[in-house]
């Protein structure tokens, strides 16, 4: 007996994910797509009979007897009666905050993310921007935007010391990536477990200690009720004179206002911020024009190319499990909202 799978695209809307029309094709799984992944597992693809879908033209008739849904988001009320046989949800994306609190997930349904697929990317993306702010990259700019021509020099980035707030599977892309580089690195994570590419792991009880330390920042932690407002403006005013922050994680997390203040102050040398509360960042914001800051649309972490054979290949190696019985990984916890 077939395994029925159910798979959600979103059309772009300014209202979900995705939000721009060129996202779209980047977080689409196909059928083509799917197909190109399930060569590589024909086993386990010939036990399951998979329907493509949209938005939610066919949702409540093909979830009627969907053993497993992948997606981004979906329909939560009386999803125990609109899906009966549903046993396993894995989202494509790493954060879950869309759909908290999760106290609508039905019993004996198990949620699983997309943790993981990010890591490369967003390492790439942190080596980039730490050097771009250690640079002076983001005063360059704002001085292009004014035609202003400003010899601001820099010198090799050895003796410096890189925070990565966050130190999960993109925090931990970073810390590899970052660690080819002769800095020293704090991490700083829920619960302080070493990881073998930093130098000193703290947990976040002990955060207000390290932060004075720190000339970059790199914040990658989910938004959770923990999280939220952690970087406010007691904390982002207690940052060396001088620091520069990279925010990949969520926008809840740290305080803009008092951010563009202080960059305005010139406390802190330079921002690279790629989430925001409102996304697409509305032409009226006062951030786009805001000092020695870099506005990145929401970009890095994503592979641009292979971001859904990425998900599949994840996918398909926890279907095996599925399949065996055997427990999936990256299982999210709905009490924690990660």
């Amino acid at each position: 007996m077939s395994i029925k799978v159910h798979i959600k695209n979103n059309h772009a809307s300014p209202d979900t994910f995705p939000s721009t029309p060129e996202s779209e094709p980047v977080f689409t799984i196909s059928m083509e797509k799917y197909q190109e992944s399930a060569a590589r597992y024909a086993d386990i693809a010939r036990q399951l009979d998979v329907y493509v879908d949209w938005d939610t033209d066919h949702f409540n008739a093909s979830m009627k007897t969907a053993e497993v849904l992948l997606t981004w988001d979906l329909p939560t009320e009386n999803l125990a009666g609109i899906a009966p046989n549903l046993k396993w949800i894995h989202l494509i994306s790493a954060g879950v905050e869309h759909l908290c609190p999760m106290d609508w997930v039905p019993d004996g349904v198990t949620i699983t993310n997309n943790k993981g697929a990010h890591a490369d990317k967003a390492g790439e993306f942190a080596l980039m921007a730490v050097l771009m702010l250690h640079n002076k990259m983001p005063a360059i700019l704002s001085n292009q935007h004014k035609k202003l021509w400003h010899a601001l020099f820099s010198t090799p980035i050895k003796g410096k010391t890189v925070g990565i707030i966050g130190v999960g599977s993109i925090g931990g892309g970073a810390a590899r990536q970052l660690s080819k580089l002769p800095v020293h690195i704090i991490g700083v994570s829920r619960h302080g477990r070493p990881n073998d590419h930093v130098d000193q792991m703290v947990s976040i009880d002990q955060l207000d200690e390290v932060l004075p330390k720190m000339d970059y920042i790199f914040v990658s932690t989910p938004s959770t009720p923990e999280t939220n407002g952690l970087f406010n403006r007691q904390r982002l005013q207690a940052l060396k004179p001088g620091a520069g922050i990279i925010n990949v994680g969520r926008a809840a997390v740290m305080d803009y206002t008092a951010l563009a203040e202080l960059l305005v102050s010139g406390h802190l040398s330079g921002a690279v911020i790629d989430v925001f509360d409102q996304e697409p960042l509305p032409p009226d914001s006062p951030l786009w024009s805001a000092p020695n800051f870099i506005v990145t649309p929401h970009v890095s972490a994503d592979d641009g190319d292979n971001y859904i054979p990425i998900t599949l290949e994840l996918f398909f190696s926890n279907m095996q499990r599925y399949i065996a019985g055997e427990k999936l990984i990256n299982i999210v916890r709905p009490e924690l909202g990660y």
